[in-house]
């Protein structure tokens, strides 16, 4: 899966996806985008792959779009997976932004694709794209209100205004704070513990949080049990019963 651009590699059902464009900031060129796209492809095809993490090399999450490769005609763009080939389609399984440095432009919106943002405390984020003649169409725009107060949102979009870590944790899209340096020992320590639960139970539980912004609140509750009961007639629920019965780790199967 690995490219000169985008790095990956698997330990305990993570699989950690790595810019590795360190030389422009991590910024997202085609071949970037391509190896993104690759990465969660495999993610979502392998069933020993329970958790993905996204992160950046040398330092920085990413700078957004490279615009001199948009210069030279190339496109951030996967057909079906949008923008860096993760915002318009990321992954049923969960997904960890390790966050170090700068997530700005598409680089946040990579990590708001994310189901978990952890940053370290010297981590920026913004969406300067107003400041440069750009919209922010790598769906920061369409998710950024959903996530954090519709005024403290617009202030951000219209001002192209960055804010720190701290401040993105007291808002909420933070989950975690770590030191310089240990956002992705953080985000592997995260992805641990969720790939030691079931994992029909976990990509249920993403599916009905993610679906749910757009069911009507009458149809709610039916729609989760539609989900949720396939799961609680699975061999895993049975399987997590008789663990606890017997007070022993289950031995999850995924079925």
């Amino acid at each position: 899966m690995s490219s000169a651009a985008v790095l990956t590699s698997t330990h305990e059902g993570v699989l950690t996806i790595t810019i590795n464009r360190p030389e422009v900031r991590n910024a997202i060129d085609s071949a970037a985008a391509v190896g993104i796209a690759a990465a969660l492809d495999q993610l979502d095809q392998r069933d020993e792959l329970l958790v993905g993490i996204v992160t950046g090399a040398g330092g920085t999450f990413s700078a957004g779009a490279d615009l001199g490769a948009k210069l030279r005609g190339e496109s951030p763009r996967v057909p079906g997976r949008g923008f860096a080939g993760i915002v318009q389609r990321s992954s049923p399984k969960p997904l960890i932004a390790a966050v170090e440095g700068y997530a700005l432009a598409g680089g946040f919106e990579i990590a708001l694709a994310c189901d978990i943002i952890v940053a370290a405390r010297g981590a920026k984020f913004g969406l300067p794209e107003v400041k440069r003649g750009l919209v922010a169409t790598g769906g920061g725009l369409l998710t950024l209100a959903e996530r954090i107060p519709y005024h403290v949102a617009m202030r951000l979009a219209l001002t192209g205004d960055v804010i720190d870590a701290s401040r993105a944790a007291d808002l909420g899209i933070v989950s975690d704070l770590t030191d310089d340096g240990a956002a992705l020992e953080a985000s592997l320590d995260i992805a641990r513990q969720i790939a030691r639960n079931a994992p029909l139970s976990v990509r249920a539980s993403k599916h009905i949080m993610v679906e749910a912004r757009d069911w009507p609140k009458a149809e709610a509750f039916a729609r989760q049990f539609e989900i949720a009961d396939a799961i609680a007639h699975s061999y895993d629920a049975r399987e997590g019963a008789a663990a606890f019965k017997e007070k022993r780790e289950p031995r999850w199967t995924g079925r």
